[in-house]
C-alpha cells in the first residue's frame, strides 16, 4: 500500500499580504535611498565623530545609572507594598500611582526647574544654591531613576507574588526572620520572574533616555542637535544617532537573551524552587 502524500493548504491571502509588505518596504528604502535631500557621504564622517561618541557615553551612563538606583528603590517600593503597615504600603502605592500617572518628560522638566520654588537649600549654617547641586546631569537622572523605581517596584511585586506561599511559612517554621526568608528563600526564587521585564526596561531606558535632551543634559541625541543646529544636516545626524541607538539596543537584547536562556535551564524542572529550598535546609542542618 503506498504512503499518502499529504500536500499542506496554501494560504493565499497571506502569500498577498506578505508580497504587500515587501513591496512597501521595498519601496521605502528606494524613496529614502534615491533622496537628493539627504547627503549619504557625510554619515560615515559622523558616525564615529568624538562629540557623538561621547554622547554615547553620557546615553548609557544615564542607563546603568538609573537602572541601578530604579531597582534598589524599586525593590524598597515592592517590599513596602507589601507590607501588613498600612501607612506603608499606602506610602508606596502613592509612589507608584503618582510617578506612573506623570509624564517622564514633565518630570524632566520639573526637576531642572526646580530651582524656581527652591532657590537655596539650606542646613543649618549649610547653604548652596540648588542649581550647583541639580544640574542638568542630575535633574535626568533623578527623573529618569525616580520615574523608572515605580515600575520597578510593581515588576517585583509580581515576581515576589509569583513564589507560592508556603515557602515563606516553611522558612518561617525553620525559624527563618521575615528578612532572612525575603533575602535567603524567597528573592533568589523571585529573580526568574523579575530578571525578564528587567531586560526589557532596561532596552527602553537606553531609548527613553533620549528625552533628557529637552534639557541639554549632552546625551546622544543632545549631541547631535548641537551638530545640526551648526550644520543644518537634520536629517543626516538622526540617522547617525538612530543607528547607535540600534546598536546598544541591539547590543543589550543579546545580553538579555543570553541571561534568560541560563535562567531558563533551570526555570525548565517544576521542582527546581523546591530543590533550591532543600539545599538551603541542608546547609543549615549541616551547620548545625
Amino acid at each position: 500500500m503506498s504512503a499518502v502524500k499529504i500536500i499542506p493548504a496554501r494560504h493565499w491571502g497571506q502569500r498577498v499580504i506578505a508580497a504587500v509588505l515587501i513591496g512597501l518596504v521595498a519601496f521605502a528604502i528606494y524613496m529614502v535611498a534615491t533622496s537628493r535631500h539627504i547627503s549619504w557621504s557625510t554619515i560615515p564622517q559622523y558616525i564615529f565623530d568624538e562629540t557623538i561618541l561621547d554622547g554615547i557615553q553620557l546615553t548609557v551612563l544615564f542607563t546603568v545609572l538609573s537602572m541601578v538606583i530604579s531597582i534598589i528603590v524599586g525593590a524598597i517600593l515592592a517590599t513596602m507594598r507589601l507590607a501588613s503597615n498600612p501607612i506603608l504600603s499606602g506610602f508606596a502605592s502613592l509612589y507608584i500611582w503618582f510617578f506612573r500617572g506623570t509624564p517622564l518628560l514633565v518630570q524632566i522638566i520639573f526637576w531642572f526647574n526646580i530651582q524656581l520654588f527652591v532657590p537655596t537649600i539650606d542646613i543649618g549654617f549649610f547653604q548652596v544654591d540648588t542649581n550647583v547641586i541639580v544640574t542638568a546631569f542630575v535633574a535626568a537622572l533623578l527623573a529618569l531613576s525616580l520615574n523608572e523605581a515605580a515600575y520597578m517596584a510593581e515588576i517585583m511585586r509580581g515576581g515576589l507574588l509569583a513564589i507560592d506561599e508556603g515557602q515563606n511559612e516553611a522558612a518561617k517554621a525553620l525559624g527563618y526572620t521575615p528578612a532572612d526568608a525575603m533575602i535567603r528563600i524567597i528573592f533568589p526564587q523571585a529573580l526568574r520572574v523579575i530578571i525578564p521585564p528587567i531586560g526589557n526596561q532596561t532596552i527602553s531606558m537606553l531609548k527613553t533616555t533620549s528625552l533628557v535632551s529637552v534639557v541639554a543634559a549632552q546625551d546622544l541625541l543632545t549631541r547631535a542637535q548641537n551638530i545640526y543646529a551648526r550644520n543644518f544636516l537634520i536629517i543626516e545626524l538622526l540617522i547617525v544617532a538612530s543607528l547607535w541607538y540600534l546598536v546598544m539596543t541591539t547590543v543589550a537584547s543579546g545580553f538579555q537573551y543570553l541571561i534568560e536562556q541560563r535562567i531558563g535551564r533551570s526555570s525548565n524542572d517544576p521542582m527546581g524552587p523546591w530543590r533550591a529550598f532543600l539545599r538551603v535546609v541542608r546547609a543549615e542542618g549541616t551547620k548545625g
